[in-house]
């Protein structure tokens, strides 16, 4: 019997999905640690002023901070 079934999990947005959207600040690092992302790809295409990986390392410290963020109270999400 398998431990988890996708037929019994589903997903459902929370109904202020589109205040946490935009107020939540683990939603804004997330967003921009994909946009770090995107310039440790784009980036080395047209310039060699930046050191390798330097975006990717600021994109892991977004993304741990979004985590961080996620967990801390945002009281302007329920205004």
């Amino acid at each position: 019997m398998p431990v988890f079934s996708y037929t019994e999990a589903s997903m459902t947005l929370i109904d202020n999905w589109k205040a946490v959207a935009i107020r939540a600040w683990s939603m804004r690092l997330v967003v921009l640690s994909a946009i770090l992302s995107g310039a440790e790809v784009a980036l080395p295409l047209f310039s060699d002023a930046v050191h390798r990986g330097t975006f990717a390392a600021l994109a892991i410290v977004v993304s741990l901070g979004a985590a961080v963020s996620r967990l801390v109270a945002q009281p302007k999400l329920h205004q």
